[in-house]
């Protein structure tokens, strides 16, 4: 069996939608045969690429037509590949918090990998190297509103933004938001712990 009827015949066992590597192949011990292949298969429409090296089975939707995976989909399969841990961060972590409703071109990770960006269209991934303690933070929630408020900054956080932190923080896990107010930033600290006395006080 040739190289690409190898490529193609690991392929077809994937479900639509779902991304890969072509490090996925080295097993085959013929890295130029696999790009190739891979090369082949997405002229063919077998598969796509979305970026250099990131690759994903098609997935169709009679209506839309082809569609893509997420780029949040896209940094946690990278993330995974890679054996690291990521964390939204900046505007990306405000708007998935809903304290933003302006799309981020980039997606900003914090990371305990490498410093790296992937380019997709006219978006982009960004992993930002930071220390391990920013990356222990455990609630979903609550470790999405740390790296948010530090990237809006002490001076833009506003009666009105406190107001809708504290509603949102209301959907953590009490134990979980003690912990990670341990871990955040003094001024931080404050906004969470005051949020978990309001949970106690309801």
């Amino acid at each position: 069996m040739g190289i690409q009827q190898h490529v193609h015949e690991i392929l077809k066992k994937k479900k639509p939608g779902e991304i890969f590597f072509p490090g996925e192949f080295r097993h085959l011990e013929n890295d130029l045969a696999v790009n190739m292949s891979l090369s082949r298969l997405a002229n063919e429409g077998f598969i796509d690429r979305v970026s250099k090296g990131v690759y994903y089975i098609p997935k169709k939707d009679k209506l839309l037509g082809k569609i893509p995976p997420s780029l949040e989909n896209i940094a946690e399969a990278i993330a995974k590949r890679d054996h690291v841990r990521i964390r939204p961060a900046g505007d990306f972590a405000l708007h998935k918090l809903g304290l933003t409703t302006q799309i981020p071109l980039k997606l900003v990770y914090v990371t305990d990998g490498a410093p790296r960006t992937i380019k997709i269209g006219r978006r982009s991934i960004v992993f930002k190297p930071t220390t391990p303690k920013k990356l222990t933070t455990s609630g979903k929630i609550s470790s999405l509103m740390i790296q948010g408020l530090e990237a809006l900054g002490q001076k833009n956080v506003t009666s009105e933004i406190q107001q809708k932190i504290i509603t949102l923080l209301q959907n953590e896990d009490p134990k979980t938001l003690k912990q990670d107010a341990a871990l955040a930033p003094a001024w931080i600290s404050k906004i969470l712990l005051r949020s978990l006395n309001k949970h106690k006080n309801d």
